[in-house]
C-alpha cells in the first residue's frame, strides 16, 4: 500500500497499550478491584481488534477501536478523580472499584515503594476477608500511583486515537480509489469490438 509509516507507528502504540493493560490487570487482580479488571479486559480486546484492523487494512475495526479509546480516556479520568477524591468522590467511603463486595483496596496500598506495613490486632467483629494494618513510610502513596497509571493510559490512548483516525482515513481513501478504478465494470461498460473491413468473397471453381 505504500503507507507503512502510520501503520507501523499505530501497531507500536497498540503493543505499548497492550503491555500497560496487562501490567495493570495483574495488580488489579491482586487488589481484587473487579471494576477495573472488567474494564481492562474490554480494553485488551479492543487493542487486539485495533492491531488486527491495522495489519489487515480494516478501517471499520479501527473506527471501533477509536470509539473505545474515547470511552477509555473517560474511564481513566474518572479513576484519577476517584483516587484523588475530586468533588464528592471518596475512596474510603465508596467501594466502586470492587462492586461493594469487600473492603479490599488497591494492591499498592500495602505494597507501594518504601511502605512499612504493621499488622493491627483484629477486632472480634471484623470481616473475615479483611485484615487491619497501618502503612507508613511510603515514598509515594497509592492514590498517586493509581493516578499516574491512569494518566499513562490516557497518554497512550490519545496517541492511539490520533493515529487510528489517520490510518483509517488512509484506508478509506484507498478503498475509494479502488472503487473508482473498478467503476467501469460496475456500470456494465464494455469496450467496443473492432470490426474488420475486409469482406470475404465466395470462391467459384470453373468447370472445364
Amino acid at each position: 500500500m505504500g503507507k507503512c509509516t502510520g501503520r507501523c507507528t499505530l501497531v507500536g502504540i497498540c503493543c505499548l497499550q497492550l503491555a500497560a493493560a496487562l501490567q495493570r490487570q495483574i495488580f488489579d487482580f491482586l487488589g481484587y478491584q473487579w471494576a477495573p479488571i472488567l474494564a481492562n479486559f474490554l480494553h485488551i480486546m479492543a487493542v487486539i481488534l485495533g492491531i488486527f484492523g491495522t495489519l489487515h487494512y480494516r478501517s471499520r475495526y479501527l473506527i471501533l477501536y477509536s470509539v473505545w479509546l474515547a470511552l477509555w480516556v473517560a474511564w481513566n479520568a474518572f479513576i484519577i478523580c476517584f483516587y484523588l477524591e475530586v468533588g464528592h468522590l471518596s475512596q474510603h467511603r465508596d467501594l466502586i472499584m470492587n462492586f461493594n463486595t469487600s473492603l479490599h483496596r488497591s494492591w499498592w496500598m500495602e505494597n507501594g515503594p518504601g511502605c512499612l506495613v504493621t499488622p493491627v490486632r483484629t477486632p472480634p467483629l471484623s470481616l473475615a476477608d479483611h485484615h487491619m494494618v497501618t502503612v507508613t513510610g511510603c515514598l509515594l502513596d497509592y492514590p498517586y500511583i493509581e493516578a499516574l497509571s491512569s494518566a499513562l493510559q490516557i497518554f497512550l490512548a490519545l496517541f492511539g486515537f490520533v493515529y487510528a483516525c489517520y490510518v483509517s482515513k488512509v484506508f478509506m481513501d484507498e478503498e475509494d480509489s479502488f472503487d473508482f478504478i473498478g467503476s467501469y465494470d460496475s456500470y456494465g461498460y464494455q469496450a467496443p469490438m473492432k470490426t474488420s473491413h475486409l469482406q470475404l468473397q465466395p470462391l467459384y471453381k470453373k468447370q472445364l
